[in-house]
C-alpha cells in the first residue's frame, strides 16, 4: 500500500476515504474526555426528558466541534460561520452545564480548543481566557466541587493555546507548499523561456538564410539552372546544420546534472521520511560524460532506496581520489535498510553498470553496511582524466 494513501498531509484535506477516517480518528480521540457527561446521562441522575435533551445536546455539540476542528484545519470555513458556530458551542455549554450539573463543565475545554483551532491569534489569545473564566464563574456560582474546576482550568488554557500553535503550523505549512509550487512554476516558466530563446538563436539565422536562398533559387531556376542547383545545395547544408544544432540543444536539456540530482535526492529522501545526508554541492568543472553517468546512477540508486530499502537513513558522498591512473570521482550511496532481496542484480543495477562501462567506470556493491548487518552500499567510480568528457 502506498504511504500517500494512509498519511494525511498537514493542512491538506483528505484525498481518500481512508485518509478521512485516519484524520477523524486523531481528532475524535480527544472526545474521550466526554466520558464525564456521558456517565452522568447513563447514571440516571436526571428525569427522562432531561436525559433525552441532554443526549441530544451532547450529540449536537460533538457534531459542531468536529465540523470546526476536522474541516477548518484542512479547508477553512467562512469566518462568519466559524464565529456563529463557536458562539453556539459557548451558549450550548452554558445551558447544559447550568441545567445538568458539574460533569458538563468539561464542554468549556472543547470550546477553548475550538477557539484556538479556528480563530486568528489576535482573537484567540483573549477569547480562550474568557472561555476559561466563564467555566470558573459558572463553577463557583453553582457551588460545584472546587477540585473539578481546578482540574479543568489547566486543560482549557493548555488545549486552547496549543491549538493556536497547531493552527499557525498548519498555516505556515500551507504557505510553504504554495511557495514551493510558485517556485516550481517560475522555474518551469524560466526554462521554457530559455528553451525558446535558445531555439530562436539557433534557428532564426538558419531559417532566414534558407528563405533567402529559396527565393534566389526560384528566380535563377528558369535561366540559370546550374546556379539554382548550387543554391539548393546550400539550402540542404544549412538545414542539416540547423537540425544538428537543434538535436544538440535538446540533448543538453535532457541531460541530467549532478547538482540537480543531488537536490532531487534530498527532496525524494525527505518526502519518503528518510533522514538524508547528501552533499550540498558537486565538484566544479566535471567532464560532461562522467557527470551524466554519475547523475543517472545517483537517480537510480536513490529511487531504489526510496522504493525498496525500507531504510531510515541514507548517506550520499562524493569523494575525488588520486590514483596511479589519474583522478577518479567516487560516488557512494549507503542506507540502513533491508539490503538486497536476491543474488542477481536488478535491472537498475544492470543499467548503472552499462552506463559506467561507457566511461570505463567501476561499480561495487556490498550488503550489511550498518552495524546491525542490514543495509546496502553502492560505490561508483568514474575517471576524470580519460578525455571522455568531450562530446561527439
Amino acid at each position: 500500500m502506498n504511504d500517500d494513501e494512509t498519511s494525511v498531509g498537514l493542512g491538506r484535506p483528505p484525498t481518500s476515504r481512508r485518509q478521512g477516517w485516519i484524520k477523524l480518528f486523531w481528532v475524535g480521540i480527544w472526545l474521550a474526555f466526554m466520558s464525564a457527561p456521558v456517565k452522568d446521562l447513563i447514571d440516571g441522575n436526571h428525569t427522562p426528558w432531561a436525559t433525552a435533551l441532554g443526549a441530544l445536546g451532547l450529540l449536537i455539540f460533538v457534531g459542531v466541534y468536529l465540523l470546526l476542528v476536522f474541516r477548518h484545519t484542512a479547508k477553512p470555513l467562512d469566518h462568519r460561520l466559524v464565529h456563529s458556530l463557536i458562539a453556539f458551542l459557548g451558549v450550548l455549554s452554558v445551558v447544559l452545564t447550568l441545567t445538568l450539573g458539574t460533569a458538563w463543565l468539561v464542554l468549556f475545554v472543547y470550546v477553548a480548543v475550538s477557539v484556538g483551532a479556528t480563530l486568528p491569534l489576535r482573537t484567540s489569545r483573549w477569547l480562550i481566557p474568557v472561555v476559561t473564566a466563564v467555566l470558573v464563574g459558572i463553577g463557583l456560582t453553582d457551588d460545584h466541587p472546587r477540585e473539578v474546576i481546578t482540574a479543568l482550568v489547566f486543560p482549557a488554557l493548555l488545549g486552547g493555546f496549543s491549538m493556536t500553535g497547531v493552527r499557525q503550523l498548519i498555516r505556515t505549512t500551507i504557505e510553504l507548499r504554495e511557495a514551493r509550487a510558485t517556485v516550481a512554476q517560475l522555474a518551469a516558466n524560466e526554462e521554457r523561456l530559455r528553451l525558446a530563446r535558445d531555439l530562436h538563436d539557433l534557428l532564426g539565422h538558419s531559417l532566414s538564410l534558407i528563405t533567402l536562398k529559396s527565393e534566389l533559387a526560384g528566380r535563377m531556376l528558369p535561366d540559370h539552372p546550374e546556379q539554382a542547383a548550387a543554391q539548393v545545395a546550400d539550402i540542404e547544408q544549412v538545414s542539416r546544420q540547423a537540425l544538428i544544432d537543434v538535436r544538440s540543444a535538446v540533448t543538453g536539456y535532457r541531460r541530467p546534472t549532478l547538482p540537480g540530482e543531488l537536490a532531487g535526492a534530498r527532496t525524494a529522501l525527505a518526502a519518503a521520511g528518510i533522514t538524508a545526508d547528501v552533499p550540498a554541492e558537486a565538484p566544479d568543472d566535471l567532464p560532461e560524460k562522467p557527470e551524466e553517468v554519475l547523475a543517472w546512477a545517483l537517480r537510480e540508486a536513490v529511487t531504489n532506496v526510496v522504493r525498496h530499502s525500507g531504510a531510515r537513513h541514507c548517506t550520499v558522498t562524493l569523494a575525488p581520489r588520486q590514483t596511479l591512473d589519474g583522478r577518479l570521482l567516487e560516488l557512494t550511496v549507503s542506507d540502513d535498510g533491508v539490503g538486497p532481496s536476491g543474488t542477481k542484480p536488478g535491472n537498475g543495477l544492470t543499467g548503472i553498470g552499462e552506463r559506467l562501462a561507457t566511461v570505463d567506470g567501476t561499480l561495487i556493491t556490498s550488503a550489511g553496511s550498518s552495524g546491525s548487518g542490514k543495509g546496502f552500499t553502492l560505490t561508483l567510480s568514474v575517471p576524470l582524466d580519460s578525455g571522455l568528457g568531450s562530446t561527439e
